[in-house]
């Protein structure tokens, strides 16, 4: 559950794991249905405190999540 600056209180479900560049620790992308959006946590559940960093990862994984299925 992530407490928002306006006090608002969300809870994040994962839907999505992207691996870290250099193949360690993966990251978390979780969505919260009641508050309409994602975040981006690190393998222990800490919200990511690098904004641009997070982006990044939720870019990825929400191009990622848009590709056509290859259904040969």
């Amino acid at each position: 559950m992530i407490e928002t600056v306006d006090g608002e209180k969300l809870e994040f479900e994962a839907v999505g794991i992207v691996e870290n560049e250099d193949g360690k620790e993966p990251f978390v992308v979780g969505y919260s249905e009641a508050g309409d959006r994602f975040a981006v946590f690190d393998a222990f559940g800490t919200l990511l405190p690098d904004d641009a960093l997070a982006q990044e990862i939720l870019d990825s994984f929400l191009a990622f999540t848009e590709e056509p299925a290859d259904d040969e």
